[in-house]
């Protein structure tokens, strides 16, 4: 069993382009595999207590028995006591460093510089968002819940979140800022289409988003899904959100090699400056997962109309900002004038296609399929917004083109 989680953006554009702005540290990193655990540490409810206080509870104070606090009122608590499962591995993930996060997830502020500290003044993010339970014998079914267990192996939901008991008498709730999925129509390949956004309870149900993020009164339960997790589906956390990849799925990804010969294909091919007749060439990868600084032979374009040209001093039509709005030389068309990147996450593409789009306003560069497939995806943006941002930097895409096909010319000798 290996599948994978990646960052697929956040609230803010940092520049991630398949690394975290200061490096993968420990259990914070870009990308994340889920393998069979040599000893199972799943966990499935057993016995239900229902309370006056929750403090009563020995399984509230017993750091070995993992349990579930629902408190109802200030007089009644409903504490649901899990036992050991043999049969699945858990995975949790959050903005908490504490030892049971085995995935840590945080925001990060828009525009940050590979090396510089990216503090937060308040996080959206759950320090212990959510879990991942995956089965230990094939097909390896993985499926998410709501909201993870804390140092003291205890999920509390307090007196102010959404919770209800269902009508077969189980209690269920939601977290502050909600668990939202994704599951793409058609798996996640060249014909994949954007599915529906839904809400997953604490204990796995599915349900329509709530009015707002942190609204009180749950959607409707969506009895015809499940919180399985399938090759494509995204899950955010409100202020990241993850891709999740099946083995299979990224046995048909490109992978970095591919990446690595395309990138040295299109540089082969001599693509050159139609105005300044330089010859052009995308960094090599690694130094676009840094984007930290520009070389004299990378590739601009005019992402109003896809030409490629080298950098040159010309064309403004705003001093304040000088590349916002630019005369394209060749067809006279006028907007951004931006850098080429390569996008870096071979996870983040449908197909093996050439690089041969760009996502605007950003300029990472991907297959076709790949750029049409992310600027359908309306991913969601604070506590009700939505909208579809480059899987790359998480850049939103503009409205009027979320994407650019680009046109080299080639040497002319």
């Amino acid at each position: 069993m290996a599948t994978s989680l990646a960052l697929a953006g956040s609230t803010g554009t940092g520049q991630y382009n398949g690394s975290l702005p200061n490096g993968d540290r420990g259990r914070r990193k870009s990308r994340f595999a889920l393998y069979k655990r040599t000893k199972a540490n799943g966990v499935k409810p057993s016995t239900v207590h229902i309370l006056n206080t929750p403090q009563a509870s020995k399984a509230v104070n017993c750091k070995v028995q993992h349990s579930i606090s629902y408190t109802l009122s200030r007089n009644q608590t409903v504490v649901v006591e899990y036992c050991h499962d043999k049969d699945t591995d858990m995975f949790q993930i959050g903005r908490s460093t504490e030892s049971p996060i085995d995935f840590v997830v945080t925001d990060t502020v828009s525009g940050c510089q590979e090396g510089e500290e990216t503090p937060i003044t308040q996080s959206t993010i759950s320090r212990f968002a959510c879990r991942v339970v995956c089965e230990r014998v094939l097909p390896y079914t993985a499926r998410i819940y709501a909201a993870g267990f804390d140092s003291s192996k205890n999920i509390f939901l307090g007196e102010k979140a959404a919770k209800w008991k269902n009508p077969d008498g189980h209690m269920d709730g939601l977290t502050t800022n909600g668990v939202l999925v994704m599951h793409p129509r058609g798996g996640f390949t060249e014909e994949s289409k954007p599915g529906v956004w839904r809400e997953i309870s604490v204990c796995g149900d599915v349900y329509t988003l709530r009015e707002t993020r942190s609204a009180q009164t749950r959607g409707k339960l969506v009895e015809c899904e499940s919180n399985v997790l399938q090759d494509g589906s995204l899950v955010d956390l409100c202020g990241a959100t993850l891709l999740w990849r099946t083995a299979d799925g990224l046995f048909h990804t490109p992978t970095q090699k591919h990446l690595e010969a395309l990138r040295q294909e299109i540089n082969a091919a001599r693509p050159q400056c139609p105005v300044g007749l330089n010859t052009l060439a995308f960094p090599s990868m690694q130094r676009s997962r840094a984007l930290s600084s520009l070389e004299d032979k990378q590739p601009w374009v005019y992402l109003a109309c896809g030409h490629v040209h080298g950098y040159h001093n010309w064309g403004h039509r705003s001093e304040q900002e000088p590349n916002a709005q630019r005369e394209c030389p060749m067809c006279r068309t006028v907007g951004p004038y931006v850098p080429l990147w390569l996008g870096c996450e071979p996870a983040f593409y449908v197909d093996v296609g050439a690089p041969t789009h760009a996502f605007v306003p950003c300029g990472h560069v991907c297959s076709e399929k790949s750029a049409k497939y992310w600027a359908e995806i309306p991913l969601p943006h604070g506590t009700h917004a939505f909208h579809a941002a480059c899987p790359f930097c998480a850049t939103q895409l503009s409205l009027a083109q979320g994407y650019a096909k680009l046109i080299f010319q080639g040497p002319i000798d």
